[in-house]
């Protein structure tokens, strides 16, 4: 029997998490908060606090379990300059951060087309060769002594093995360092001199080798353990439905960020200022897919998942008590509009306040899919599975069946499957809710209204 830890780093916790091959039960986990440090050069991920909590966990669950491999899997927008020595040359910056953006202009000379590269131009850092140029130019003796530029999950798996590596499912998620219809770096890795920071492509499951001697004493895991390449978390969510499910269908990976991605969709011009781009799975296959930060909307309003507040739902139709995008305002495919009540959320119950989130992430969702060209079953990960109303909105608002995951944290079971070398069938359950009278006229105003601006 294989036992799997799965590194789970999201923008707002890090886990490390044990999976059975067998079953790809998640038999154990370990979890912290992921904060950002505010403090100089600029805000940064907290990477030695990071590694030592990987460390204790696997150490504390290699004792529950003794672990046979070991795989990654992380939040995109981010990349790590490595030096010759193995140490960061420049903190890894957080994406969030608006620093980058005082260079925007500049950059988007250089920038390759959202035709080659299926990234668009995105607010603060969410462009990684944004954040990459702005520290080549603010930071420049820094950066000259950067030997690897490594995305995020290839940050944790070189800690772990000392092995460098690239791999398409991080550089090709909003990065413009990846161009997915022609499988390679892109014209601006080549324009910018980059190319000698690029280690070699490897995929995603790939064993770059086992851990580190100095890990090994660290954890007390075995010395051979093998370490896998990693692979970007949206693609971590959809890896098993690639490797078992026949298309069209599109998956909605829900977490900080909303991730929804179309397989075998319909074709259709992708708008970049929307928030659509096109990632590229495990497979190295373009995905169009489109995203929002509904998981930090969903904190920011307080929202509740479990059951249908179904008491609260007619007054919420009755009185088109709405909540009209954005939120944030920043991204998603609404950018720049204020978030807006129809209701006075104060003058609502607390049920009907929480239906109103939920039918909001949902047409946000649904605006989502309808921009890539999805077609088929809807399948729900993570979070929002648990969220009745929101399934059941988004079954209305679709006019398509819905599915959702029977995992709360699809990614770790994603990542897991690297390992393992296969996938499970996922466990799904199709969404049987039905909305009281009203629910496609409530989708249909929603969008009437946000079409109005």
């Amino acid at each position: 029997m294989k036992t799997i830890a799965v590194i789970d780093i999201g923008k707002t916790n890090a886990k490390v998490v044990l999976v059975d091959s067998e079953d790809f039960r998640e038999v154990a986990a370990r979890t912290m908060p992921n904060g950002v440090v505010n403090a100089a050069p600029y805000p940064h991920f907290h990477t030695e606090k990071l590694w030592a909590f990987i460390l204790e966990s696997l150490a504390a669950l290699n004792h529950e379990r003794t672990i046979d491999a070991i795989s990654i899997t992380t939040h995109g927008a981010t990349a790590a300059l490595v030096g010759e020595g193995g140490d960061l040359v420049l903190p890894v910056l957080d994406y969030e951060h608006d620093g980058p953006q005082a260079l925007a202009e500049d950059y988007r000379a250089l920038r390759p087309r959202f035709e080659d590269s299926g990234t668009p131009v995105l607010p603060v850092g969410l462009n990684a060769g944004l954040q990459v140029y702005w520290q080549s130019k603010r930071f420049p003796d820094a950066f000259g002594k950067a030997r690897f530029l490594l995305m995020y999950a290839q940050y944790w798996s070189f800690r772990l093995t000392g092995i460098a590596a690239s791999e398409v499912t991080s550089l090709g998620c909003h990065a413009d360092l990846w161009e997915p219809r022609g499988g390679h770096f892109s014209s601006l890795v080549e324009s910018q001199g980059w190319t000698r920071l690029m280690p070699p492509v490897r995929k995603a499951g790939d064993v770059l080798g086992p851990i580190l001697p100095q890990v090994a004493a660290a954890t007390g895991l075995r010395p051979d353990v093998p370490v896998h390449c990693g692979i970007h978390d949206s693609n971590a969510s959809l890896l098993p439905y690639v490797l078992t499910r026949s298309a069209p269908y599109a998956v909605v990976s829900t977490g900080t960020w909303v991730v929804v991605m179309a397989m075998g969709g319909r074709p259709v011009l992708l708008d970049e200022a929307r928030d659509t781009l096109v990632n590229v799975n495990a497979l190295g296959d373009p995905v169009p897919s489109a995203r929002f930060m509904g998981g930090r909307a969903f904190s920011v309003l307080g929202g509740r998942s479990g059951d249908l507040p179904a008491s609260a739902i007619p007054e919420v139709f009755s009185r088109g008590a709405m909540l009209l995008p954005s939120l944030p305002e920043e991204s998603g495919p609404f950018p720049g509009r204020k978030a807006a009540w129809t209701v006075p959320r104060e003058d609502l119950g607390e049920d009907a306040a929480q239906a109103v989130i939920a039918f909001h992430l949902a047409l946000m969702t649904a605006t989502c899919l309808d921009l890539i060209g999805a077609d088929g079953p809807v399948i729900v990960e993570g979070p929002f599975a648990a969220n009745r109303a929101f399934l059941a909105m988004l079954r209305v608002a679709t006019g398509r069946p819905v599915l959702a995951g029977g995992s709360a944290t699809g990614t770790s079971v994603g990542a897991a499957c690297l390992a393992a070398g296969r996938a499970p069938e996922p466990a799904l359950v199709w969404v049987e809710e039905v909305l009281p009278e009203g629910a496609a006229d409530y989708a249909a105003r929603w969008r009437k209204l946000v079409a109005a601006g």
